[in-house]
């Protein structure tokens, strides 16, 4: 038995040597500590990773048993990572069509992939997207901010495609004021997350989509997400959601009013 297996092995190896390959080899990585926190949510995460990227599982059942929107009904998706996800949409915008469909840690490239199972095909007229932190701070993917940019174009373009209006969230900025922040700022640059936005909104600006500046409305005078809005350095509490509300919704009416 072990004479036929190194036979099929050896077969292998000459078949591989003989056979034509455009790519180089494949680079090794040798991972980072992420921690005691992130490093063993980080291990959970990545078996599943390997099988569906985008965990376009996660809302398969929400959406299945979604029915379609009503004749007239102006439906909202909102796609995100883990502040879309922590969001009560049902508290903050009582009485409207809107869904949630935020999944904690994701990154752009994840909501790309799902992007036809969580957006299109529960046919909203509008989508507000609220993504990018994560890629910055490369849990999940290392990105360049060229990278970010080409996802957030590549997702606008499917929401063109099919008609769906569409909603570009600023990332938020984030502080280090307390211990649970304590490694935010150093993973997630402040000055790099500012020079996404001034190319997000540059972006919406000539696309003629909506801009929901949830930047300014968040900032302190130190240039980092106000103290009383959080209390991980990344996360709304209530009282930031309750400031991030009314600047949804204007951008949602803007946009459902455009032609």
């Amino acid at each position: 038995m072990r004479a036929v297996v190194f036979a099929i092995v050896l077969s292998s190896s000459t078949t591989d040597a003989q056979t034509y390959r455009s790519s180089p080899e494949r680079r090794v990585v040798v991972d980072r500590d992420w921690g005691p926190w992130l490093g063993p949510f980080r291990a959970r995460l990545i078996p599943g990773l390997m099988q569906d990227f985008g965990e376009r599982y996660v809302y398969e059942a929400a959406n299945a048993a979604l029915p379609p929107p009503r004749s007239g009904e102006p439906r909202v998706v909102f796609l995100g990572d883990s502040i879309t996800d922590r969001w009560n949409l049902a508290s903050s915008f009582p009485n409207r069509p809107y869904v949630n469909r935020g999944i904690g840690s994701q990154v752009t490239a994840q909501m790309l992939l799902r992007f036809h199972q969580d957006v299109i095909a529960l046919r909203p007229r509008a989508v507000v997207i609220l993504a990018g932190v994560n890629d910055v701070q490369g849990f999940l993917q290392q990105e360049t901010p060229e990278q970010i940019e080409a996802n957030w174009e590549a997702m606008a373009d499917l929401a063109d495609a099919h008609q769906i209006k569409v909603v570009f969230g600023s990332l938020l900025p984030v502080n280090d004021y307390t211990e649970a922040a304590r490694d935010v700022v150093r993973e997630r640059r402040p000055d790099q997350l500012r020079a996404l936005n001034v190319w997000l909104r540059a972006f919406c600006a000539r696309r003629g989509y909506a801009y929901a500046d949830y930047y300014a409305a968040l900032v302190d005078a130190h240039g980092l997400l106000g103290r009383d809005y959080t209390a991980d350095g990344i996360h709304p509490l209530d009282v930031g959601y309750a400031r991030m509300t009314p600047i949804a919704e204007r951008a949602i009416a803007t946009a459902l009013e455009r032609k």
